[in-house]
């Protein structure tokens, strides 16, 4: 039996699955960080396992996570999505996702990527924490007010702090979970 970090001391596979091979590893792919970005915003007042048990209606709903797509939503769309049990039905959270979308391309064609842009911030190398609960930083309260300025939406420092351990940039899994913490930060 693998010790996990604690908050990941559960039975669903899904949220194993998510701790044991995603949470904390470095990530490039550019729309797997939008996916996220936007995931985490979407679980802001919920639980994360809640938000993992609908990703793959998430990807669905919202086209593969296509931005340009979601950039030009339209209102038909939007109702289709909140009469979609699938995904969190909350319309200031589909709305962001929508602004998210057209924020993201405007920063795509100033940074390059949304992957240049933010592992620029830690100079393209994650930050190696010990697993102490951190909530938020003052990294993630610099990107949280960039973002801010740049239009996007559910995108404060607690958010960001949490958005930086699921992409990588930052590794706090616990020191008692050693298996993935060694194995992440080599």
């Amino acid at each position: 039996m693998k010790t996990r970090c604690s908050w990941a001391n559960t039975s669903n596979p899904i949220y194993l699955h998510y701790h044991d091979h995603e949470w904390g590893v470095p990530c490039h792919d550019e729309v797997q960080l939008f996916e996220m970005l936007n995931l985490e915003g979407a679980q802001a007042g919920l639980s994360w396992e809640t938000i993992l048990n609908k990703r793959d209606n998430y990807r669905l709903a919202f086209d593969g996570w296509d931005a340009k797509k979601i950039a030009s939503y339209d209102d038909a769309k939007v109702a289709t999505l909140l009469a979609n049990a699938g995904i969190v039905r909350n319309r200031l959270k589909v709305a962001a996702t929508i602004t998210n979308a057209k924020a993201y391309l405007r920063l795509c064609e100033e940074q390059g990527s949304l992957d240049a842009y933010l592992w620029a911030y830690v100079d393209g190398k994650p930050i190696i924490n010990s697993g102490e609960r951190i909530i938020t930083t003052e990294l993630s309260d610099r990107i949280s007010k960039d973002l801010l300025k740049r239009g996007f939406k559910f995108v404060g420092s607690t958010i960001i702090y949490a958005y930086m351990q699921a992409i990588g940039m930052v590794n706090d899994h616990a020191a008692d979970c050693a298996w993935r913490h060694t194995k992440i930060k080599k």
